[in-house]
């Protein structure tokens, strides 16, 4: 267990996460991806159906919505399915970022009405804003625990949130409950995302991440408006207690997969901290560091973000020490916003993220975007990390500075113990492989994406042939394959200059402490 981070590297002194023994993850797990929106919905819907009396449902959120259907049936609203969960007796809490104003294009009304119907149904909700004045709680995980069957106790962790936009399949023609992104991507936009469902001890400490924050002392806001509209809608009211901590769940049988979770949580700054991350943590920094550094032979990525400089020297160092390293990353092709305000500082984090990498190796580092069949743009919302078919990582967080310091961040980083071959992380990254070329899951062109030259070579064919029908005027059979070459970020001197301070602060913004910046630690 080389490539997880050591216990004692998480920097946070003051979480109980980490086991009594020192040891920073658990085994006998099964770790589940769920690739696409309608999988997990369909996954939850089930669990959640499940549970009744002495059972838990916990959930937190970066965005919700009360009406988002889990599958095609009538009784599937969000809100209705957790409604009839109550009504059966089950335990069911909410960790939802309170948001920033509508005006602003965010989510604090909709988490508001969210808030205070669940509650009217027997709910606990925290509308919780501890956060940096520019930050955001992004971690997106639901934990179901069966009193009488823990072996059915199953955690949901990765980058789909509980909303509209979110319920897109293996087609990407988007979710019929659509949400509005830039143009490029049409009225309904396609949606690529992953989640992994995960069973066995490690579910305990997913628990464990939600207690935390739900005991933290801190005031889930500073806002004096905040508060009286909380006081006036009873949101203020006092909450339940937490039940006591069961024991974790039993070992799965045949689990082999070992299971570390690794977080981000700021410094939040003067006047107020975090009981149980009191200078932050940054495990989800340190954790990917330690895996990539350990990297030989394949990087590869899905992620919505690869921003930054200091970010992308990770993959710059591991390029020049690895001759033979190639990295692949799969990225939305368009920023998600239109508007130069918006647009402009992704543009400028993409240039000195992506263009320092692919200086950096230019024959072995790619980067694609996906279309639907349609031509339509999906847009990449996945965070998906494949490193030498040996770890895998599945999460909230982005390959950016926002994600790596300054936001409440989530990801599960597995191993499997029945080796690479056949193991979790490659079966992972073929199939993804086989949904992006158009290709059967069990067909020679993707059994030979095992061999990272031979799946480099491949992606860059497919996405060469599609930009090629695309550039001819679509003449002809539209080749196979969902790959495009990611359009080469580009952005004029004056305006760089003038998104800069945007991005610094507003999109990209650093949570750690001065002396950790000055000295590029995390």
């Amino acid at each position: 267990m080389q490539w997880f981070l050591p216990a004692a590297e998480r920097g946070n002194p003051d979480t109980v996460i980490d086991h009594a023994n020192g040891i920073g993850y658990s085994r006998g797990n099964l770790a589940r991806p769920l690739i696409h929106g309608t999988v997990y919905f369909a996954e939850l819907l089930r669990c959640i159906n499940a549970a009744g009396d002495g059972d838990l449902i916990w959930f937190t959120d970066w965005q919700s919505n009360a009406d988002q259907r889990l599958d095609d049936g009538p009784d599937s609203e969000l809100l209705t399915v957790l409604g009839a969960a109550i009504a059966r007796g089950a335990d069911v809490r909410a960790l939802v970022w309170r948001s920033h104003s509508p005006l602003l294009g965010y989510s604090a009304d909709e988490h508001r009405d969210l808030g205070e119907a669940l509650q009217k149904l027997g709910g606990d909700v925290l509308l919780d804003m501890r956060v940096r004045r520019s930050g955001a709680h992004h971690q997106k995980f639901v934990v179901i625990r069966y009193g009488a069957d823990p072996s059915r106790d199953t955690a949901f962790v990765g980058g789909i949130d509980l909303c509209h936009g979110r319920r897109d399949d293996a087609a990407h023609a988007g979710d019929p409950q659509a949400d509005e992104i830039a143009a490029e991507y049409g009225p309904r936009p396609p949606w690529h995302d992953v989640q992994v469902a995960i069973q066995g001890p490690a579910v305990h400490d997913v628990e464990t991440v939600f207690r935390e924050r739900w005991d933290d002392s801190c005031p889930t806001t500073r806002n004096p408006v905040r508060l009286l509209r909380d006081a006036a809608s009873k949101l203020d009211d006092e909450r339940r207690p937490l039940p006591p901590q069961a024991p974790p769940p039993p070992a799965v049988e045949d689990g082999t997969h070992a299971v570390q979770l690794l977080r981000t949580y700021p410094r939040l700054g003067p006047g107020w901290k975090y009981d149980f991350a009191r200078n932050g943590e940054r495990s989800v920094a340190r954790g990917y560091t330690r895996a990539i550094g350990k990297t030989h032979r394949m990087i590869y990525l899905e992620d919505q973000f690869l921003w930054g400089a200091e970010m992308s020297s990770v993959l710059v160092e591991a390029l020049e020490r690895n001759p033979e390293l190639r990295l692949i990353a799969v990225l939305p092709q368009f920023p998600d916003e239109d508007g130069w305000f918006a647009r402009d500082p992704q543009i400028l984090g993409r240039i000195r993220g992506v263009m320092q990498v692919i200086l950096a190796a230019p024959e072995r580092v790619a980067f694609f975007g996906l279309e639907n069949h349609a031509g339509t743009p999906v847009y990449v919302h996945a965070k998906v990390c494949v490193l030498d078919d040996h770890w895998v990582s599945i999460g909230s967080d982005n390959f950016c500075r926002r994600s790596w310091t300054n936001d409440s961040e989530l990801t599960a980083a597995i191993i499997d113990e029945a080796g690479e071959e056949d193991g979790l992380a490659r079966r992972l990254r073929l199939a993804l492989a086989a949904e992006h070329l158009d290709a059967d899951p069990s067909s020679d062109a993707v059994d030979g994406c095992a061999d990272p030259v031979e799946m480099f070579r491949r992606y860059s064919d497919s996405a060469d042939a599609l930009d090629a029908w695309h550039r001819s005027g679509r003449a002809g059979t539209r080749p196979p394959g969902r790959l495009r070459r990611l359009p080469e970020p580009k952005l004029s001197i004056p305006r760089q200059l003038f998104a800069a301070p945007l991005y610094r602060y507003l999109h990209d913004p650093d949570g750690r402490a001065l002396r950790m910046r000055v000295r590029k630690e995390f």
